[in-house]
C-alpha cells in the first residue's frame, strides 16, 4: 500500500505488497522488492536497489550522492539485500567510479544514525549498532558486529565473524574471528561466543584461538607468525581464511594487545 501523501515516481519499480508511508519520497531510478515496509519520512534516491522483506524506518536516506569531491556524477547504485532492517536516520550513499556501488547484504541490522559511505561493501548477517560510521571504500565481511560509536577509516577491511567493541576507532584491518577493543584498536581474543552461536565446533574454535596466539601473543613478527601457522597449525578452512586475509592486508592489521 502506498500512502496518498507519499511521493513515488511512476518510473520506480515497486514490488508486490510493498508498504510506503506518508511523506516518503521515492525517486525515478529505484527498485524495491516484494513485502518491503518503508516508514514515513524516508528518502530513497536514484540508484537505490532494495531487496525483499526489508524494513526502513523514518529519517533514513538511501542512495544519496557520495560525500566525495572526486564524484563526477557517474551513474552508480546503493544496493541492499533481502530481510535487512534500516533503522531511524541511517544514511547509505551510493558508489563512485571506484566500485560503482555501495552494498549492504541480506539479513543485516543497521541501527539508528549509522552512516555507510560511498563504495562500502557490507556483507550478510552484519550488525552495525547505533552511530557506527563507515568511511568510503570500507569492507565489512559476513557476521561482523560493530558496537555503538565505532568509526572505521577509509579502505579498512573487517574480517568475518569479528566483534569490535563500542566507541573505538578502526584504522587497520581487523582479521576474521577476533574480538577487538582499546585505543589504539588491539586484539583481545577470539569471538568464541559468536562462533559457538553460529555452530562452530569447540575443536575449530580452539584451533582458531591457537592460530591467533601464534600471531599476536608469542612475540613473532607477522611474517614469521604466518610461516609457523602455515606449517604447524591443523589444516582447517578457517586457517586458510585467516592467512589469506592477513597476506592481502597491504595496509596492515591491527596490533596485538601486548604490542
Amino acid at each position: 500500500m502506498i500512502h496518498p501523501n507519499a511521493l513515488v515516481s511512476p518510473k520506480a519499480k515497486i514490488g508486490n505488497n510493498v508498504e510506503i508511508g506518508p511523506f516518503t519520497t521515492i525517486y525515478d531510478d529505484v527498485e524495491i522488492g516484494d513485502d518491503t515496509w518503508i516508514a514515513p519520512n524516508v528518502t530513497i534516491m536514484d540508484g537505490a536497489r532494495i531487496g525483499k522483506n526489508c524494513k526502513i524506518f523514518p529519517g533514513a536516506v538511501i542512495s544519496a550522492i557520495p560525500q566525495d569531491l572526486k564524484y563526477k556524477g557517474e551513474i552508480t547504485t546503493a544496493e541492499i539485500g533481502d530481510n535487512t532492517t534500516i533503522r531511524e536516520c541511517v544514511t547509505i550513499n551510493r558508489g563512485t567510479s571506484d566500485r560503482m556501488k555501495t552494498s549492504v547484504g541480506s539479513n543485516c541490522l543497521l541501527m539508528a544514525y549509522v552512516h555507510v559511505a560511498h563504495d562500502c561493501e557490507v556483507g550478510n548477517h552484519v550488525i552495525l549498532a547505533n552511530t557506527v560510521n563507515l568511511a568510503g571504500h570500507v569492507t565489512i565481511d559476513d557476521f561482523v558486529i560493530l558496537e555503538g560509536l565505532v568509526a572505521v577509516q577509509q579502505f579498512v577491511k573487517v574480517g568475518a565473524h569479528s566483534f569490535i567493541t563500542g566507541g573505538t576507532l578502526v584504522r587497520k584491518n581487523v582479521p576474521p574471528f577476533v574480538k577487538a577493543a582499546r585505543e589504539p584498536l588491539s586484539y583481545v581474543g577470539i569471538n568464541a561466543v559468536g562462533l559457538r552461536r553460529r555452530g562452530f565446533t569447540q575443536e575449530t574454535i580452539l584451533v582458531i584461538e591457537d592460530i591467533y596466539r601464534t600471531i599476536y601473543v608469542k612475540g613473532y613478527n607477522v611474517t614469521n607468525a604466518l610461516n609457523v601457522v602455515e606449517h604447524e597449525a591443523p589444516q582447517i578452512p578457517e586457517k586458510d581464511q585467516i592467512i589469506a586475509f592477513i597476506k592481502e592486508s597491504t595496509n596492515g592489521i591491527m596490533r596485538g594487545s601486548l604490542q
